[in-house]
């Protein structure tokens, strides 16, 4: 786990031009919760240790104990085809020991959603949650990307954005 919170300004061109584009509801925004219960599912019941949702996108990047060194991609209309989950057998992380509990998954995905949902111009376009090193990432509308501990996450969530859905989010351009 990284001993500070890790900021990565993306394409200057993308930050040129960010007052002028809007969020666009993406296939997986009409459907952001079920997606949460999903991804929350993996990572807490199937063998996850670290999930990417790609909202802008609709896709879901994973990566499971049985098989860590490759990730599997998987699009919209996999992900919410009804048997989806029945796919993966049940199988905790445990033994890994991990650093994010299932708990704290659900309140990070809660998270995600305002993240993704508050703001038209500053949103959250990927998340990725590794609860094994305790680390989440995330990047912007902005290009920017941040790679912070869970816990900082939560002690810093004012930095993200606010409780108000008309102010906008406050992260750096």
């Amino acid at each position: 786990m990284p001993d500070r919170w890790l900021q990565i300004k993306g394409d200057p061109s993308v930050r040129n031009f960010l007052f002028q584009q809007s969020r666009i509801d993406s296939l997986f925004d009409s459907e952001i919760d079920r997606i949460h219960e999903i991804v929350n599912e993996l990572l807490t019941r199937k063998g996850a240790f670290h999930v990417k949702v790609h909202y802008s996108s609709s896709q879901l990047t994973c990566w499971f104990v049985d098989d860590a060194y490759r990730y599997r991609v998987y699009v919209k209309e996999e992900v919410l085809a009804p048997e989806f989950l029945d796919q993966f057998r049940d199988c905790r992380i445990d033994h890994m020991q991990p650093v994010i509990d299932s708990e704290d998954t659900l309140s990070i995905l809660t998270e995600f959603r305002r993240l993704r949902t508050t703001d038209q111009t500053i949103y959250l376009r990927n998340g990725s949650i590794n609860r094994i090193n305790g680390l989440i990432g995330m990047t912007f509308s902005c290009d920017g990307a941040h790679y912070i501990d869970h816990k900082t996450f939560f002690e810093k969530l004012e930095t993200f954005a606010t409780s108000d859905a008309n102010q906008p989010i406050a992260v750096s351009a």
